[in-house]
C-alpha cells in the first residue's frame, strides 16, 4: 500500500492521489450506513476533502494505476485492519508488527541496491527513519486503537480528517495560510464528523 503511494506520487500530484484513495473509504463508509443522519455526515465529509484537495487530473496511465491500487489497497486495509482489532487493541498491534516484519522481508529485495548509496548520508538514513515512524509505525498503531473502539464505517468517515489536519499543521509549521475555499473544506469535514452517530456493524 505504502509503496504504491509513493510510486503514485512520483507521478501524480498529492492532490489527485489524496482523491483516489478517500473513494475507497466513501465506499466503506456508504456499506456502513444506517440513517439519513449519516447519510448526510458522510455528503458533507466528502464535499469538504474536495474542497481542501482541489483535483487536478491527470492522463499519466502509470501513475493512475499505481494510485488506483493505493486506494483499493487501503480500503482492504481498513477492513482487514477491523479483522486483526477485533481482539482489542494491544492484540492488533502484536499482528501488526508480525504484518509489518512479513511486509519488510518482502519489499526488502526492491530497490535495494539503490537504497545502499542513501547509507552512506547520515541525513537521508535519519529522515529515511523519521518517515518510517511517522508514516507507518505511529499512525498503524493509532489506527488499531481506534479500529477496536469504533465501527468500520465511523472508521472510514472519520478517515476525512486526514486532509483537514494536514491543512492545520501545514499553517502551523510550513506558514502555508489556507485559503477561503481551503477553510469552508474544513469546517465541512468538522460539520460531517460532528453530525455522524456510529452505529453498531
Amino acid at each position: 500500500m505504502n509503496t504504491s503511494f509513493y510510486l503514485a506520487l512520483d507521478r501524480l500530484p498529492m492532490s489527485l492521489v489524496a482523491a483516489m484513495e478517500f473513494i475507497g473509504t466513501i465506499g466503506i463508509a456508504l456499506y456502513g450506513l444506517r440513517t439519513g443522519r449519516n447519510f448526510l455526515a458522510l455528503l458533507l465529509a466528502v464535499v469538504g476533502v474536495f474542497l481542501l484537495i482541489d483535483v487536478k487530473w491527470s492522463t499519466d496511465l502509470i501513475g493512475l494505476f499505481w494510485a488506483a491500487l493505493n486506494a483499493a489497497l487501503f480500503a482492504g486495509y481498513i477492513i482487514l485492519g477491523h479483522k486483526v482489532a477485533e481482539r482489542g487493541a494491544s492484540g492488533g498491534v502484536e499482528r501488526l508488527g508480525a504484518a509489518m516484519m512479513i511486509a519488510f522481508i518482502m519489499l526488502m529485495p526492491i530497490g535495494f541496491i539503490q537504497a545502499l548509496e542513501a547509507f552512506g548520508v547520515l541525513n537521508l538514513v535519519l529522515a529515511g527513519i523519521g518517515v518510517g515512524i511517522c508514516s507507518s509505525v505511529i499512525p498503524y498503531i493509532c489506527d488499531q486503537m481506534a479500529m477496536s473502539r469504533l465501527p468500520r464505517s465511523s472508521f472510514a468517515l472519520l478517515l476525512a480528517l486526514l486532509p483537514a489536519t494536514a491543512t492545520i499543521i501545514a499553517v502551523i509549521v510550513l506558514a502555508q495560510i489556507p485559503s477561503l475555499q481551503d477553510i469552508t473544506g474544513i469546517l465541512l469535514v468538522m460539520i460531517g464528523v460532528a453530525v455522524h452517530k456510529p452505529a453498531n456493524v
